[in-house]
């Protein structure tokens, strides 16, 4: 079980608070142990839209797998740095990281991290109304601007208000994969989106920006077994269509084939292992190609911009995906 502790402020946002709450709830349901806890110094915690919430007024006992979160609250630009949380919280933030824990923030709770001493050299973000704040509070760290969360040696800071739900899923897919937290914000009904200044997402969110429940159902399967020859037929099944209804839906909502999305996957998967120090052919067939060749050409058009084609025919993926491996 992973607690998931949200230190509260008086004046949270609450959906500094909900975004993320509901990203780790979610993905509860989809079956990942995740345990939600509020704290704060006082028991009545008025928020910023006037909905006084209940929090414990005791923090649990966390260990390193454990995440804390402080939501941010409503401060206005400018205004003076005093301490954004009492002394004992600092040190508990503090003490979690020191300790290998994870500490994230959402908009204002930055400075609730610096308090703790955790932004000092380190790559920090926020609002962009506080980022000129934020900077001249705390002068050695480095504010990035414009981004929707930074990652910076288990210190994660996001932008404002429903920055939060990115922050979330960004974790869940560094848990459990692209593919849970692609699932967890399908659920929502949010694009699954990765920060800018961080490496770019993979197929497996990249192309789940779409609210068609029969191609993420292809795409469940195909991710789950990218490395194998997989039917069209068996996927349509999955998918509670027709072979020829799948492979038009799948284009309009991806911009790829079932087969391409396939190969999309596989690239990538072979690209992370040749960067490791993998040979292309020991990469070729860890990811499923039968030799080298189909990932070479597949390398080397990935370099290569692509000139417009037409879409493809109904029946591209006539038969098996990854045939020609």
């Amino acid at each position: 079980m992973t607690r998931i502790v949200f230190a509260l402020v008086p004046g949270v946002h609450l959906l500094d608070l909900a975004g993320p709450a509901q990203v780790f709830s979610t993905a509860a349901g989809l079956g990942h142990p995740y345990e939600l806890c509020h704290v704060s110094e006082r028991a009545d915690v008025p928020s910023a839209q006037g909905l006084t919430l209940r929090a414990s007024t005791h923090w649990p006992a966390l260990g390193a797998g454990d995440i804390v979160v402080v939501p941010g609250w409503r401060r206005a630009p400018g205004h003076p740095p005093a301490p954004v949380v009492a002394p004992a919280t600092a040190r508990r933030i503090a003490a979690h990281h020191a300790a290998g824990g994870l500490v994230a923030s959402v908009c204002a709770g930055a400075f609730a991290l610096g308090q703790a001493g955790l932004l000092d050299g380190r790559r920090c973000t926020t609002h962009h109304e506080l980022q000129d704040d934020l900077a001249r509070h705390h002068r050695s760290a480095t504010v990035v601007r414009d981004v929707l969360y930074v990652t910076d040696d288990r210190v994660v800071t996001s932008a404002g208000i429903a920055s939060g739900i990115d922050l979330a899923l960004h974790l869940v897919a560094a848990r459990h994969g692209p593919a849970t937290a692609a699932r967890t914000a399908r659920a929502m009904v949010v694009y699954a989106r990765r920060n800018g200044d961080a490496p770019q997402a993979g197929a497996m969110l990249r192309h789940r920006a779409h609210l068609s429940d029969a191609v993420h159902r292809a795409q469940d399967l195909i991710d789950a077994r990218y490395t194998s020859p997989l039917r069209l037929t068996d996927l349509a099944a999955a998918a509670g269509v027709s072979e020829r209804t799948l492979t038009r839906r799948f284009t309009a909502a991806t911009g790829l084939t079932p087969l391409r999305y396939q190969q999309e996957l596989r690239l990538e998967h072979a690209e992370r292992l040749i960067g490791q120090g993998t040979t292309v052919e020991a990469a070729a067939h860890a990811v499923g190609f039968t030799d080298a060749r189909m990932l070479r050409r597949l390398r080397l058009r990935s370099r290569i911009p692509a000139a417009p084609t037409a879409a493809p025919a109904a029946t591209a993926d006539s038969v098996v995906l990854a045939a020609s491996t």
